[in-house]
């Protein structure tokens, strides 16, 4: 089937909810990060220096850390898990819209000559 401008103006759409979709994913990564850094402080206060002769373990704070970034992450799962079916819809969708007008998104890609 052909294309026509309403085609294109659709597939520009359908683009522009993705970039959105996946801009939301980077949100939440985001505010992961700040939240993990922000707390980063507490973390290491708990740390003590050299008592007695013993080295400060360092394997504690990793442990704090992980277990901090994972409770962080565990709080936005399903967000982030609907998020990426979403994507996963809007990229199958996509895909399926170009297969059924086959030249729409080819404008941006010269074709080669034979």
């Amino acid at each position: 089937m052909a294309a026509t401008p309403i085609h294109y103006a659709q597939l520009s759409r359908m683009e522009g909810a993705r970039r959105q979709t996946q801009r939301q994913l980077e949100l939440i990564d985001c505010q992961v990060l700040r939240r993990i850094t922000s707390i980063l402080p507490q973390l290491a206060r708990r740390q003590t220096g050299y008592r007695r002769g013993k080295a400060p373990d360092t394997g504690s704070f990793l442990e704090r850390y992980r277990n901090n970034l994972a409770a962080l992450t565990a709080e936005r799962q399903p967000e982030f898990d609907a998020l990426t079916r979403k994507l996963a819809r809007q990229d199958a969708a996509i895909a399926a819209f170009r297969k059924r007008f086959e030249h729409v998104g080819d404008a941006a890609q010269p074709r080669a000559e034979v």
